[in-house]
């Protein structure tokens, strides 16, 4: 369980008096989609519908609610001029007390999305590997970090899950499908071991590993002498996090492969190739 969901296990058990607002229903463009809550409290909240003027006036009724000051169980809002918002689209807002039932389907809604988050397993917890981790941990994903050195894997952040292997090219094959594998170990020759095993997979989401265009240039070679068709070794990202941004700190590469994962994650749900839409992140961060 991520630190955005412990946070939310803490406001809960810190307030008492709690209403949960609910996007039951969204019709046209909108800052947030249908499923999208928040918490408010008295005096505190946790979360977003979205910001703005919406939130406002939802923070307003729910605590009308709390205080038996009158308040609506339902608001339908339409997102346009008269609350100074410029959507155009309109938001149904569900208001319900966080009491004991309210409380119980909250935390199996919570288990749930926690089951569906797509996984990330990172090989290396050098600094590569840590930026990428604290660039992930507040990303709607499940983060695994692979490493052989176990004092590297202890300077990792906990909001991960930790996996202490000394064969961590073995460890591909049980890895779900749909996940992405991120390969930034210490050793060139672990980075090939492991890539080769992802890429004999032809179920997840993203393959990348850090480095050069020499490092891909030698490894394309080590493939093509093996006779392995170019159209396979395709499908690695290399370098990860693009060469629109000419940066090799540790967290710029972080954050420009975060991009390049939510959009892998992206382009698997919506079912289109997600090579195009990588490019587009790069071409994207090119013209800032």
């Amino acid at each position: 369980m991520n630190f955005l969901q412990d946070s939310l296990e803490g406001f809960l058990a810190r307030e008492h008096r709690v209403v949960i607002v609910d996007i039951t229903a969204v019709k046209g463009s909108a800052p947030r989609d249908a499923g999208a809550f928040m918490l408010v409290a008295p005096t505190d909240i946790h979360g977003t519908i979205g910001g703005g003027q919406l939130e406002y006036e939802a923070i307003e009724n729910a605590r009308k609610l709390l205080a038996e000051a009158g308040g609506e169980p339902v608001l339908d809002i339409p997102l346009g001029p008269e609350i100074g918002e410029c959507c155009g689209g309109r938001v149904t807002l569900t208001f319900t007390f966080a009491d004991e039932p309210a409380r119980a389907a909250l935390d199996a809604r919570l288990a749930e999305d926690e089951r569906r988050k797509p996984q990330v397993w990172v090989f290396g917890a050098g600094h590569v590997g840590r930026a990428l981790a604290d660039a992930l941990t507040p990303l709607p994903l499940k983060v695994f970090v692979v490493e052989t050195r176990e004092t590297e894997l202890d300077q990792m952040t906990s909001e991960v899950h930790h996996r202490l292997n000394d064969k961590p090219a073995s460890v591909i094959a049980d890895i779900p499908a749909g996940a992405a594998v991120v390969i930034v170990t210490h050793d060139h020759a672990l980075d090939f071991m492991i890539a080769r095993e992802a890429l004999a997979r032809t179920d997840l989401a993203y393959i990348g590993m850090v480095g050069s265009k020499s490092k891909r240039a030698s490894f394309l070679h080590t493939l093509d002498e093996d006779g392995i068709e170019r159209s396979v070794a395709d499908r690695l990202v290399l370098p990860i996090g693009g060469t629109a941004v000419n940066d090799k700190r540790p967290e710029v590469i972080a954050a420009m492969t975060a991009a390049e994962l939510l959009v892998a994650f992206a382009a698997k749900t919506q079912g289109i190739s997600s090579r195009s839409g990588i490019a587009s992140v790069s071409n994207d961060a090119a013209g800032l």
